[in-house]
């Protein structure tokens, strides 16, 4: 499990370090002219499509032969493509070419992170304790959130050392160079991981399904229904309130790149602080009533703070920054275990692919690129906060009429004579 929380860190530092670049990714392979920022996030979100595809691609492969090969699989495509990416010609030298090689990467990145987070997702639940699964769960979230924490440190690093120019000219790839290696270290760490326990179980009672898609399709259709809904809010939570942010802030000219950079930094720790403390909470009081309250804080909060946030003032933006993180670590922490628990081990993957997985293809991948176009033409950066509130009060009902997921309690009552101590 410890392997497989580190992996990862790696993992999501490689996938979110795009987006915390975009705007030197801009310059370097699309020109930096006007709808350059645009194009760049618009590479984030097709990327993002490929995600269900490599989900269902991986979950197959994780329903049908076990976890444990595809966490493996996963990482070594990822791996690839994030060292193809820093050796990538620019666009002065290869020209338009070099924009479209870019993109085609991303996908690739894409089609390899689809398997690796609902992978993790699964494993940790199935080596968790039933009283403990919201806390482990938790940790997927929490260590993808120290992968882009390391993402925007080592990018603010790069940006702050390095004048403009050498950051176009090389510097750029100091951080896809720093990724790959990590990955390659990861995938060797993965090979000495041991297989999910539910999948052993499987494999013991001879339930494993043969056609996993065909299974969840059949059995787990409410579920991934449910899966979706409770992934649409964690993901534009996440994706429009955190990490595109620093984009944010320097298209509106409330900051520069490295400054805001340095305050997404702030609002990583802020996540990976709340994520354990929400998940250890959902075990407590259970999913429904956690993710239903940070659906109201959601619907109420994102429309002042990015009013904040666009004010120029850098305590507003600061303050912005960090509450729309502590609500968005919140539902990415039991959202986690809730999505997961709504399937049972067999078919667990491919209807996290179905349901989850998919919702973050349109809600995260698509949602960065949206907000940047509608704040262009509209010219109102409130915008991102409109956006996370309207998600947020259409999955409200849904997450107030699901059923509990947390396991329950039972108390085993002694019976009186067995109380009493034998001679």
């Amino acid at each position: 499990m410890a392997i497989a929380g580190f992996s990862t860190v790696v993992e999501w530092y490689d996938f979110t370090l795009y987006l915390y670049f975009a705007t030197v990714l801009s310059r370097v392979f699309f020109g930096g002219g006007e709808g350059s920022l645009a194009t760049t996030l618009a590479g984030f979100a097709v990327a993002y499509l490929m995600r269900p595809l490599g989900a269902l691609f991986f979950g197959h492969i994780g329903d049908r032969y076990g976890r444990r090969r595809t966490l493996l699989l996963s990482v070594a495509l990822m791996s690839a493509a994030m060292l193809t990416i820093a050796l990538l010609p620019t666009r002065d030298a290869i020209g338009p070419a070099a924009g479209w090689a870019l993109l085609a990467l991303r996908c690739v990145m894409g089609f390899a992170v689809g398997g690796e987070y609902t992978g993790v997702v699964a494993y940790l639940l199935e080596g968790a304790r039933a009283e403990r699964r919201g806390l482990i769960t938790s940790l997927a979230a929490a260590a993808s959130e120290v992968g882009a924490l390391l993402a925007v440190a080592v990018s603010a690093i790069t940006v702050s050392a390095l004048s403009g120019a050498d950051l176009d000219a090389w510097g750029w790839r100091i951080p896809f160079l720093v990724g790959a290696g990590l990955a390659v270290t990861v995938w060797v760490a993965r090979a000495a991981m041991e297989e999910s326990p539910d999948f052993e179980r499987q494999r013991a009672q001879s339930t494993i399904p043969t056609h996993p898609l065909r299974h969840a399709l059949t059995h787990h259709r409410a579920g991934i229904m449910r899966g979706f809904a409770i992934s649409a809010l964690g993901s534009i939570t996440y994706y429009v309130g955190i990490t595109y942010v620093p984009a944010f802030l320097t298209s509106v000219g409330s900051m520069a790149e490295s400054q805001s950079l340095w305050l997404s930094t702030i609002a990583a720790v802020v996540v990976i602080a709340v994520t354990p403390v929400v998940g250890a909470l959902s075990d407590q009081v259970g999913r429904k009533g956690v993710l239903a309250g940070l659906a109201v804080l959601s619907a109420v909060l994102p429309v002042t703070m990015f009013s904040l946030m666009a004010g120029g003032a850098s305590n507003d933006a600061l303050l912005g920054a960090v509450i729309l993180a502590g609500v968005a670590g919140g539902v990415s922490a039991v959202g986690a275990v809730a999505t997961a628990e709504q399937f049972a081990g067999e078919g667990r993957l491919t209807g996290l692919a179905l349901g989850a997985t998919t919702a973050t293809a349109i809600f995260g991948g698509l949602t960065p690129w949206l907000a940047q176009v509608l704040i262009e033409r509209t010219g109102a950066p409130i915008v991102p906060g409109v956006m996370i509130a309207v998600v947020a009060l259409a999955v409200l009902p849904v997450l107030l009429t699901m059923p509990e997921t947390r396991p329950r309690r039972t108390v085993l009552h002694m019976p009186p004579e067995a109380a009493k101590p034998r001679r």
